[in-house]
C-alpha cells in the first residue's frame, strides 16, 4: 500500500523502539505487506492491519489512511503472538 506521506504516532514510535521493529521494517511492511483486515468504517480514516515477513521476521502494523491528502498514519507496529494467531499469522485462533 503505497501513500505520498507517512506520520508515526508517539504511540507506534514508543512500541517499536519497546519492540525492536525498525522505520524500515515498518515502512517495507506498509509497501509490499498483505492487508489481512479492513476496518473502513474506523475514524477517522479507515484503518488496515498490515501483515509481512520482513528478514524472516513477522510484523503486523496496523495502518489508517486519508485518501484525501495522501497520508498514511502508522498506529502501531507489532510481533504478532503465535498463541493469537494461526501459524500463517494472518488469521486469529478460534476464541481470540
Amino acid at each position: 500500500m503505497y501513500c505520498q506521506n507517512l506520520i508515526f504516532s508517539r504511540h507506534a514510535i514508543q512500541q517499536m523502539f519497546y519492540r525492536r521493529i525498525s522505520k524500515q521494517e515498518v515502512e517495507s511492511v506498509i509497501g509490499y505487506g498483505e492487508i489481512i483486515e479492513k476496518t473502513p468504517d474506523d475514524q477517522p480514516f479507515p484503518s488496515y492491519l498490515l501483515f509481512d515477513f520482513v528478514a524472516g521476521k513477522p510484523i503486523h502494523v496496523v495502518f489508517s489512511y486519508d485518501e484525501s491528502t495522501d497520508t498514511g498514519y502508522i498506529v502501531t507496529a507489532y510481533i504478532p503472538d503465535p498463541n493469537i494467531w494461526s501459524n500463517d499469522f494472518k488469521t486469529r485462533r478460534k476464541g481470540e
